[in-house]
């Protein structure tokens, strides 16, 4: 799958940026939504919805221990955005990028918990923490590098994060229930609604894009509008922004016919597929802890309630013997 997918990937791209000369610094277009339609393609022709409807396998549900993972991951990626929409821009537009990123971050966080309050009645929900933080990131990357103002990353972020918040709420079960798409980890999300609002919204960007706005770095930023003896017929603004959504139009078809013949692929016996049952099992490919038997789960459990209040105890192995330490014992 892989294999199938990177190459397809570059192939669009290239046709992207060298003959549609589509701006998308960030690959919101390229890598998100190429990467997020590809995988839900892909997902529906392997799925077998028999065994991965509710209620049949709870493998496939979250736990403590894997959103305290996924968070770590999300922090990471929090973190090092701003540097993933800069990297391509050219020197004199990185910083434009990296700060037009970390406001659409900032402003996407605060529609999160805004709207998982709402949807969850007043509570935090992990999985909207986890994904849609980030979809700022995505939705401003196809114009990191632009001039959107403040105001406007700002606008972009909180939109992409509401937009996520709802795809997470609603939109899944839509895809599981009406197409049968199962998505594990919510890549339509934060991933595939995010990009392809990156790239409408760089359609609007490009079609108001103006001389006296960017000033020295307008064909920096538009290099298709300038002439030059390569390129005798610039193109308009209103032209560069049909590119750009025909661009996405291509990516969104491209992906999804790949995935879903990748799928196809992936579906011969040659390729020895899981049964279903083993779709949400770990076993089959890797080497599982022993279970833990219910009541020393239970035992455990409760070890680790007691140990979270004021008096804490440390097990000796020497002397068998606990001793007891206290938050306020300063010895």
């Amino acid at each position: 799958m892989a294999l199938i997918e990177v190459s397809v990937l570059e192939v669009n791209e290239w046709v992207g940026v060298k003959i549609f000369k589509t701006l998308d610094v960030g690959g919101s277009i390229f890598v998100h939504v190429f990467g997020a339609y590809f995988g839900l393609a892909c997902s529906r022709v392997l799925s077998r919805w028999e065994y991965s409807a509710n209620g049949f396998n709870t493998l496939k549900y979250t736990t403590k221990t894997t959103d305290l993972f996924s968070m770590v991951g999300t922090i990471f990626l929090w973190m090092f955005w701003p540097s993933f929409n800069s990297v391509m821009a050219p020197a004199e537009l990185q910083q434009r990028a990296v700060i037009n990123t970390y406001f659409a971050l900032a402003s996407c966080c605060v529609a999160t918990f805004i709207c998982s309050f709402l949807f969850h009645h007043g509570k935090i929900s992990m999985e909207m923490v986890q994904n849609a933080t980030l979809a700022g990131g995505v939705a401003i990357g196809s114009t990191a590098d632009m001039v959107v103002n403040p105001y406007g990353a700002l606008i972009i972020g909180f939109g992409a994060g509401v937009l996520s918040c709802v795809g997470i709420r609603f939109i899944n079960g839509i895809l599981e229930s009406k197409l049968k798409v199962h998505d594990t980890c919510g890549v339509n999300n934060l991933h595939g609604m995010p990009g392809i609002l990156a790239a409408l919204i760089s359609a609007v960007v490009c079609a108001t894009a103006s001389e006296s706005v960017y000033g020295s770095s307008y064909y920096k930023v538009f290099p298709s509008l300038e002439k030059t003896e390569e390129n005798e017929n610039p193109r308009t603004p209103l032209l560069q922004a049909a590119w750009q959504l025909s661009a996405l139009g291509m990516t969104l078809g491209v992906a999804l016919l790949s995935g879903a013949l990748t799928g196809s692929v992936l579906r011969l016996k040659i390729f020895d597929p899981l049964p279903g049952p083993a779709m949400f099992d770990d076993e089959a490919y890797f080497a599982m802890p022993e279970d833990v038997p219910p009541e020393q789960e239970r035992e455990i459990r409760n070890r680790l309630q007691s140990a979270s209040r004021s008096s804490y105890e440390l097990a000796v192995p020497l002397s068998g013997k606990p001793i007891a330490f206290t938050r306020n014992n300063e010895d």
